[in-house]
């Protein structure tokens, strides 16, 4: 009896193990900052600059991305998007304590934190927090020769009608369609499965281009390869998106990526 009841106590701990994500598999966090006037960008540079980055450096995070709107690629939305990696929940859990201890970031982000209620830097801020596919599990800085401002990175949210089909593009991507954009030198960022965010369930993954003409030359490409066009037609993968939001973007001069 009590061998039994052991070796089903093993199989319990294994079962529970097989579940857990992979020690290596990264999370991360995409803060949207959205604003409606030029003073309020330039406060969130300032502050983002001068105060959040180094502060979020000094804390051991590298690796942050931070990314403004392609002029008439984003319905005219007015946003500075944010990208931070971290190694475990825990982490993530840790920033706000640890910037709220950094002397020196409180002050030099003086302007951002004690910000008047009728004069806040930004209208609202959209966080969303993801943890990186099974199959590519590291958060990948992309390099080019262009400069920042032609560079096109692009974020794209996939959304599921039901948690089941959601579950299959998720399989979808590790079992082919993300090797797919490495093989065509899509220079992938990150692929991530997203754990919190207003438009659940979904995943969000990023690419990346030297310019506008490189992008639209990868994705041609892309449509026609025959591993996408067989890889589309099985019939698990079929009807697993039901809406798809883009984010075109160029990295400001102070993004680590």
């Amino acid at each position: 009896m009590k061998q039994i009841t052991l070796l089903l106590t093993l199989l319990s701990v294994l079962l529970l193990t097989s579940c857990e994500p992979s020690s290596e598999q990264e999370y991360f966090q995409i803060k949207i900052y959205s604003y409606d006037t030029e003073e309020q960008e330039a406060r969130l540079d300032q502050y983002l600059e001068d105060a959040y980055l180094p502060a979020l450096h000094s804390a051991g995070l590298d690796r942050i991305g931070v990314f403004k709107p392609i002029e008439g690629k984003n319905e005219d939305k007015m946003f500075v998007m944010v990208l931070l990696t971290f190694q475990s929940l825990e982490e993530f859990e840790q920033i706000p304590v640890m910037l709220a201890r950094d002397e020196e970031y409180m002050k030099i982000g003086k302007d951002y934190i004690e910000a008047a209620h009728d004069n806040p830097p930004y209208s609202r801020i959209e966080s969303t927090l993801l943890r990186a596919f099974s199959a590519t599990p590291k958060l990948q800085v992309p390099e080019f020769d262009s400069p920042a401002s032609e560079r096109v990175y692009e974020l794209r949210s996939y959304e599921g009608a039901t948690e089941q089909l959601y579950n299959r593009k998720v399989e979808m991507f590790n079992e082919g369609e993300s090797a797919l954009f490495e093989k065509l030198e899509f220079n992938p960022v990150f692929f991530g499965e997203v754990i919190s965010s207003a438009h659940m369930p979904h995943l969000m993954y990023m690419t990346t281009f030297s310019d506008t003409l490189s992008q639209k030359e990868h994705w041609d490409a892309f449509r026609v390869h025959p591993e996408w066009l067989e890889m589309k037609e099985i019939e698990r993968y079929k009807n697993t998106v039901s809406h798809i939001t883009r984010y075109l973007m160029f990295p400001t001069g102070y993004s680590d990526i």
